[in-house]
């Protein structure tokens, strides 16, 4: 990031029409309900999203789920990160391992771990690299698809809901 400001902060109500905007223009569907949903939940702490910019333009964003619906990081307490996303003219340019940092600063106050899930298909092959590059390791109960365990013979459709999860231990 030579010679650019990059800033992170807080979710404003006002940010969901162009946080949506940013992504269509790209030819990806983020609807800016789902901004203003995450936005009711940043107000009562349950999810800490930390926006990304560049500049002052918005470069990308992720969230920190303090309670997951995931049960393993549920019972344990494990934080989990959230919706990864960074804008494609800003990859590759050290956004999303910044936003991750930034993410991992805030949880490792609160827990030891950090907890992550990806897709199993190809469009999560970047942040599947990424995340094992960071130190992240399977958490060892498999694939899932809802959050929950998958068994020998489960018969699955491949979509966004089909998630191999991780953990980063933040004491290393």
């Amino acid at each position: 990031m030579d010679k650019h400001t990059l800033l992170f902060r807080s979710l404003s109500k006002a940010d969901a029409k162009a946080i949506s905007k940013a992504f269509e223009l790209q030819g990806d569907h983020k609807p800016s309900s789902l901004y203003l949903h995450y936005f009711d939940l940043q107000k009562s702490k349950k999810l800490e999203p930390i926006i990304a910019e560049v500049d002052g333009d918005f470069a990308g964003y992720l969230a920190i789920k303090w309670t997951p619906d995931y049960p393993p990081f549920q019972e344990k307490g494990i934080p989990e990160v959230v919706d990864f996303n960074v804008l494609h003219k800003y990859q590759r340019k050290g956004i999303g391992t910044a936003l991750m940092d930034e993410a991992e600063r805030r949880i490792k106050p609160v827990s030891p771990l950090a907890g992550i899930g990806f897709g199993v298909f190809k469009d999560y092959g970047k942040a599947q690299i990424l995340y094992v590059k960071r130190g992240y390791v399977p958490d060892g109960n498999g694939i899932t698809q809802n959050s929950k365990s998958l068994t020998f013979g489960d018969q699955v459709t491949i979509d966004h809901s089909l998630v191999f999860y991780l953990t980063k231990d933040l004491r290393e």
